[in-house]
């Protein structure tokens, strides 16, 4: 299979020129180790190399013997050897030593010492659109973020293409196989982790109906602010389970350190009005084709399901963003004030800029978007706090273009990084 660029790439490349070893996270599957081996000049596999626990309980530093940068894949396998590779750093003194990756974190009762000085971290998660070659990427979120809006026009996409997207995924091993194809092994993934995974990074024994009944709980409630407490009512009515809310604590934690779940975090404005902004995260499934393949859907369900599907489209168009904005040195947020004005992501750069965005399956919704859209602009304290840099509308079957008022109605088959 030939290898697909990835946008994380200028990033890596960045961070290996800056520090003496760099950490590569992301979900299984995601390309971590295919990214890392086109820097890397030696590799040493942790999860496949027989004598590895061995050397690690006799001479660990024979492990990090090899051409520089050396990758070390899975690397939490035995999570002791980051200490060694720090130590490692401070004794040779130059920069892109070592590349690490992991599609899991350690327990938190292991002991590491800060990376601080000779760690960098980059984040990976599945394919955009716009690797995938599915997007043109001819609006820009960098343009976005700063106000700067070319002129732009492109036809939309069938509905029928981006169910079969979302139900394939982001995954790099699955961009040419057929539906069929890409449901089984979505399954299989979904059945390892309830099966192996999330027992493996817990460290103790996992019921795997348990946790099948969160994950499938977690896809009914993509893309919106679920607490725990509707997380437990939910598999009980729903799967017939029960699961307290410590299980369901334990449990998420689980996914994070698998990387499988992801919050999207509360935007903070200074607001003119007297509401009160609600805090708490958005949920999402680290890829969209894991939510489907949790509930058993299929592109018949969705397809008959359009409501379910606006939340799975909106889950995906989150994704995309957030690899976006982390190319931009910027993170996404979402807003949900107390008046219910709702926004479903806000990118923001580091030095204060950012932009809104709705997100909407169909063009029958826009015009709700777009009052959304100004009324959350209008509620922005200008005196405390800049203006958004533009206000857009990701639709999935509309076209790309401007609105006279100003407004960018974009396709996510437009949107790039």
């Amino acid at each position: 299979m030939n290898y697909i660029r990835r946008i994380i790439e200028e990033d890596l490349t960045e961070k290996l020129l800056a520090s003496g070893a760099v950490l590569i996270k992301g979900p299984k599957s995601c390309g971590k180790t295919a990214t890392a081996s086109q820097f890397s000049k030696s590799v040493l596999e942790m999860d496949r190399d027989k004598q590895v626990p061995v050397i690690m309980a006799t001479n660990p530093k024979l492990l990090l013997i090899g051409e520089t940068p050396r990758l070390i894949d899975e690397w939490q396998e035995q999570p002791e050897i980051w200490n060694y590779v720090r130590h490692e750093v401070d004794d040779r003194k130059a920069k892109g030593q070592f590349i690490l990756t992991g599609s899991a974190n350690p327990a938190e009762n292991v002991k590491l010492h800060s990376g601080a000085g000779r760690f960098t971290i980059v984040q990976m998660d599945t394919m955009t659109w716009q690797e995938s070659g599915y997007s043109t990427g001819i609006v820009k979120v960098s343009d976005l973020l700063e106000g700067n809006i070319p002129d732009f026009y492109e036809k939309g996409i069938s509905l029928e293409f981006i169910i079969e997207k979302i139900l394939i995924g982001g995954w790099p091993a699955l961009r040419n196989e057929s539906l069929k194809s890409a449901l089984k092994m979505n399954r299989g993934y979904v059945d390892l982790l309830c099966e192996v995974d999330m027992s493996r990074v817990s460290g103790v024994k996992r019921d795997p109906m348990k946790v099948r009944s969160l994950l499938r709980s977690l896809a009914r409630n993509t893309a919106t602010l679920v607490e725990n407490k509707t997380l437990e009512q939910d598999v009980k009515t729903s799967d017939r389970n029960e699961l307290s809310r410590n299980t369901i604590s334990d449990y998420l934690d689980a996914l994070t350190r698998l990387m499988i779940l992801y919050e999207q975090p509360a935007f903070n404005p200074h607001i003119r009005s007297a509401a009160s902004l609600r805090k708490s995260p958005k949920k999402h499934l680290c890829d969209t084709s894991l939510a489907a393949a949790a509930l058993g859907l299929d592109k018949d369900s969705l397809l008959k399901n359009l409501l379910y599907t606006g939340f799975l489209f909106e889950s995906l168009a989150t994704h995309e963003l957030n690899v976006y904005a982390k190319a931009n040195d910027a993170s996404l947020f979402h807003y949900n004030d107390s008046y219910g004005l709702e926004v479903d992501a806000i990118v923001q750069k580091r030095n204060g800029n950012y932009a809104a965005f709705e997100i909407k399956l169909g063009v029958g919704y826009i015009e709700e978007a777009v009052e959304n859209l100004k009324k959350f602009a209008k509620n922005i304290d200008a005196t405390r706090m800049d203006l958004p840099k533009s206000l857009n509308i990701i639709t999935g079957t509309g076209m790309s273009y401007t609105r006279p008022d100003g407004i960018n109605v974009i396709s996510l088959a437009s949107l790039g990084r």
